[in-house]
């Protein structure tokens, strides 16, 4: 029988107990991590070989700049005839280095679902509604301050077929390409307050609670703009130890 929400209960309570009791600080997630699923067969089991020059792939590899990005990228909700459907959201932070340096100029990418909880991908086939004037993606370069900024749209929370009942929270991906294409960073924000949270076996798969913590953005009233959309604000550290989680071999 397919596994239901208590078989990953307690399969998450276990591997939590066991990543505490081995005591070493856990900033990133096991590769293997059998309440999510999929990763029992897309980690690698055997070390990785080189099979390329990486400054070679850094030369011949897509390059980004200002005149890739026009000035509605940001705002995921004008980029079509009408207004999308949903709760309309600003979401900011800073890009920053592991000593608290901004990082200026880095193509900061999202991606996600629409307020009923859909993508708009041919993949995604669940019996949600698509909304015509949502797609769900956009782009932005860091300022001088490190400072990203999107408006779109609150996605909602979506099945999944990792076990009986899987609901994933809402979230919003990112993806950051440093100063290369070889360079990129994926990585999920998410909502504060969401009831899913314990459910979730790729979020708990982040055993170190405070490594978890820095995924949840914070609702923030001052970035609230008046009659048009709510605040939230959530700061990427690139490295060291209050480093945000990234999909390493996911």
């Amino acid at each position: 029988m397919p596994a239901d929400q208590q078989d990953i209960a307690r399969e998450i309570a276990a591997r939590a107990e066991a990543a505490a009791a081995d005591g070493r600080p856990r900033h990133h997630p096991d590769r293997d991590y059998p309440p999510y699923r999929s990763t029992a067969l897309r980690h690698p089991r055997q070390p990785l070989v080189p099979v390329l020059d990486p400054e070679a792939a850094e030369l011949s590899g897509p390059v980004f700049g200002r005149t890739d990005l026009t000035d509605l990228d940001h705002d995921l909700t004008r980029r079509h005839s009408s207004a999308p459907l949903g709760e309309r959201i600003t979401v900011t932070g800073r890009v920053l280095d592991r000593a608290g340096r901004p990082v200026t100029g880095q193509l900061v990418e999202i991606w996600q679902a629409n307020a009923a909880g859909r993508y708009a991908h041919e993949r995604d086939q669940h019996p949600a509604p698509l909304d015509p004037n949502f797609t769900g993606t956009g782009r932005c370069l860091t300022d001088d301050q490190g400072v990203y900024r999107f408006t779109t749209i609150k996605p909602g929370a979506y099945p999944w077929r990792n076990h009986t009942n899987a609901w994933r929270p809402a979230h919003i991906h990112f993806s950051l390409f440093g100063t290369a294409f070889t360079q990129r960073l994926i990585t999920q924000m998410y909502f504060p307050g969401d009831p899913l949270f314990r459910h979730d076996p790729i979020l708990q798969s982040v055993t170190d609670p405070a490594a978890r913590a820095r995924l949840v953005a914070a609702y923030d009233h001052d970035l609230s703009v008046p009659e048009w959309s709510l605040g939230y604000r959530w700061d990427i550290v690139l490295d060291g130890p209050a480093a945000t989680w990234t999909e390493e071999g996911r």
